[in-house]
């Protein structure tokens, strides 16, 4: 039975199975606990943060935990369960975006009051867990949030920890202790959250629901704890990271950084495979990296958007992630949404994610043609300016009809000429999306050298 499961810690969201673990499962029994997918947000002020993380669980529907390292003890007043939905709106935002346009009529002249053509939005275990000393292992905190059973451990050893939860009735994954030491050297906390599966919610197809979970807490670094997700890994991993600061966007401090490339026109045929089409071109940017790369998708001020998928995030979204927890009262009317894009094995991932401030970015948006611009279309901005980066794929309906004037104006482009507005295509469930469905080379449009694609000339006018 697979049960989609969300829990804030590190990671993902259940509405979009895509992603990685920053923690590992551990089951009350002898079956192994499996995870492919993980989302996080991270609302980042200062040294205050708040994330919310939820995950894609397989695995059987008995009593399961989650074990995730924490740099400081967290009570209750720390940890929220939040509602299931509580990722769409983000990831409906930011996911990248297949739109379409249609070439405006080249003779067509408009009205004197007007300055242009009608523009086209989208283009502009049972019992109680005790103390242990003789295996080094304290519990710091016990409590209990919606269906979860926390406690909250510190440990001197890492082989201690790992037959403490043996001895409570956890299966560990194999490895386990020696995962574990780095973060018992660090004096990290571990945050271990078990879930009482008979107070859990189902959906309509019988799969449970977890509740996301939230913290919040003060750190130095902005650091996910992802190497122990590996321990419940079968293959590939997927990760996204949104972080969200009133400031500024943010990138990867200790891996390669890379931009998707980006405005790049396509083949009409995409449209009836964006997400395979997009994971293909996702890979290829990552495997110029030697498959090390975390990929900005999306920067862009929370305020606007252009097109626009669903409503911009407006202040109580912002609350709902932890906006109260991480600054004063107030200031949640504008802030930076950072989505990082990653995927990984053991022989990628040496080290846990850490992340810091960077500067603006803009690219992904109709007409704009800077000189600082590299072939992925980002253009680094000065410090001060606004991000406004999306990814964003075109499909280009060319004016194919008979014209008869002596001076037509073309390449100018809006909505079709029927009237109705189609919404962008968002590219969800990447993990899941076929590799190898979509030849790039005949779909891509737009010259992009430094994945090879030397693209297609738009047809000839008549």
């Amino acid at each position: 039975m697979r049960l989609t499961v969300a829990a804030a810690l590190c990671g993902a969201f259940a509405a979009s199975p895509a992603h990685a673990f920053c923690g590992f499962f551990v089951a009350g029994n002898d079956a192994r606990l499996y995870n492919n997918a993980s989302q996080v947000v991270l609302l980042r002020d200062g040294n205050r943060t708040a994330m919310t993380m939820s995950n894609n669980y397989q695995g059987p529907p008995e009593n399961f935990a989650m074990v995730v390292p924490v740099p400081v003890v967290l009570h209750k007043e720390d940890v929220k369960t939040l509602a299931h939905d509580v990722f769409e709106h983000i990831d409906s935002l930011s996911a990248p975006r297949l739109v379409e346009y249609w070439e405006q009529d080249p003779c067509w002249i408009p009205p004197p009051e007007e300055k242009g053509g009608r523009v086209y939005s989208a283009e502009a275990p049972s019992g109680r867990p005790t103390d242990d000393g003789a295996l080094g292992v304290k519990v710091e905190a016990r409590f209990v949030v919606g269906e979860y059973e926390i406690v909250i451990l510190s440990a001197n050893d890492s082989s201690g920890l790992d037959k403490w939860l043996r001895l409570n009735k956890y299966t560990i994954p194999a490895g386990a202790a020696e995962a574990l030491a780095p973060y018992v050297r660090q004096q990290m906390k571990f945050f271990v959250a078990k879930v009482d599966i008979k107070k859990v919610q189902r959906d309509a197809q019988g799969v449970v629901q977890l509740s996301p979970l939230r913290f919040s807490f003060e750190s130095n670094e902005l650091r996910l704890p992802v190497r122990l997700g590996l321990l419940n890994a079968q293959d590939k991993q997927d990760l996204i990271v949104y972080v969200l600061s009133p400031t500024s966007r943010f990138e990867a401090a200790n891996y390669p950084n890379a931009f998707v490339p980006t405005n790049i026109d396509v083949a009409d045929e995409v449209r009836r495979s964006f997400p395979s089409f997009y994971a293909q071109l996702f890979d290829a940017t990552v495997g110029k990296m030697n498959g090390k790369a975390v990929v900005t998708e999306y920067a862009w001020q929370t305020t606007s958007c252009d097109p626009c998928p669903v409503p911009p995030l407006q202040a109580e979204d912002l609350v709902t992630l932890g906006a109260n927890q991480v600054k004063d009262a107030g200031g949640f009317a504008s802030w930076v949404v950072t989505r990082m894009h990653t995927r990984y094995d053991k022989a990628a991932l040496s080290e846990d994610l850490l992340f810091r401030e960077a500067k603006p970015i803009e690219g992904g948006r109709g007409g704009w043609d800077g000189n600082n611009k590299n072939d992925t279309g980002v253009h680094f901005l000065p410090s001060g300016g606004e991000n406004n980066f999306q990814a964003r794929y075109i499909i280009r309906h060319y004016w194919n009809k008979p014209v008869a004037c002596k001076n037509p104006r073309y390449n100018r482009w809006g909505g079709p000429p029927d009237g109705r507005e189609p919404g962008p295509q968002a590219a969800k469930g990447l993990a899941q999306a076929p590799r190898g469905a979509v030849k790039l080379p005949s779909v891509v449009n737009s010259a992009v050298p430094s994945l090879g694609l030397a693209g297609h000339p738009p047809p000839k006018r008549r």
